[in-house]
């Protein structure tokens, strides 16, 4: 099956205008901007056939184009990622059986977790979106946890069933516990990965669906799809050493250069 990776990037951004372009410091003391180290992540993801760059501002386009990017322009109106990569896909006239949504904020995102989204996307012919989710260490979840106390949103978390399939995923954490753990503890609580496989029946629809009242409260993309009882499928992905975090907030930029430096990332 064919595959595009699709990564929607705003100059727009209300919690951090200009996100794209910051420029984050890897183990080397090279500073790269965020688009081009999301530009390198998914361009690290075997069986892909076609990586993009989808965004409305030239500023972007101009400096995505400069590392060589390929970029496709989508129009401002659309509201979040996945109307961009629905867009970029019409706009390419795309035949790709499965399109990810790889989001720009997440440069750390391994090639791993990509690649076995793409896989549970070719044998879960019932799934309409699939989405990882990492378990979290206790470091990981007490991050939040001082995000949250902060007023600040950090990353989003998710609940499923015993088939995988997404019950909710919300920027508060949950599910609740009153326990504290550890920093290397495994703890009950999973963080959404900010990637997002589609069919592409799936992602021509998802424009012209209303943005419901759980859409609208949590500022989630994906509960569009839920909302309109879509199957989401969670694949629970391994972190094998690795750190993670998305760029929500300019106080995540030494938190992601930090990660960096300690995995050697350059």
């Amino acid at each position: 099956m064919s595959v595009l990776i699709v990564i929607p990037a705003r100059y727009a951004s209300t919690r951090y205008p200009a996100k794209p372009l910051a420029e984050l410091k890897g183990a080397s003391g090279q500073s790269r901007s965020l688009i081009q180290r999301a530009w390198e992540a998914a361009s690290a993801v075997k069986g892909v056939d076609r990586v993009v760059v989808a965004t409305d501002d030239n500023r972007i386009r101009v400096s995505a184009e400069a590392f060589g990017a390929d970029v496709v322009m989508t129009p401002e109106s659309c509201a979040n990622g996945t109307e961009r990569c629905a867009s970029a896909y019409d706009v390419m006239g795309s035949d790709a059986e499965i399109v990810v949504n790889l989001q720009g904020d997440a440069p750390l995102t391994p090639a791993w977790f990509v690649e076995e989204l793409i896989e549970a996307m070719r044998v879960s012919p019932d799934a309409d979106i699939a989405t990882p989710v990492l378990r979290c260490d206790g470091r990981a979840l007490n991050g939040f946890l001082a995000d949250r106390k902060a007023g600040r949103v950090g990353g989003t978390t998710a609940v499923f069933d015993a088939h995988m399939r997404a019950m909710y995923f919300s920027k508060e954490v949950v599910p609740f516990t009153s326990d504290t753990y550890p920093n290397e503890a495994q703890t009950p609580v999973f963080h959404h990965v900010g990637v997002y496989a589609y069919r592409p029946a799936a992602l021509r629809s998802y424009p012209d669906w209303p943005v419901g009242p759980l859409e609208q409260l949590e500022g989630l993309e994906q509960l569009r799809f839920m909302e309109q009882g879509g199957t989401v499928r969670c694949v629970e992905v391994q972190a094998k050493g690795r750190q993670f975090w998305e760029l929500n907030n300019p106080e995540d930029v030494p938190v992601i250069e930090r990660m960096m430096q300690e995995m050697g990332i350059e």
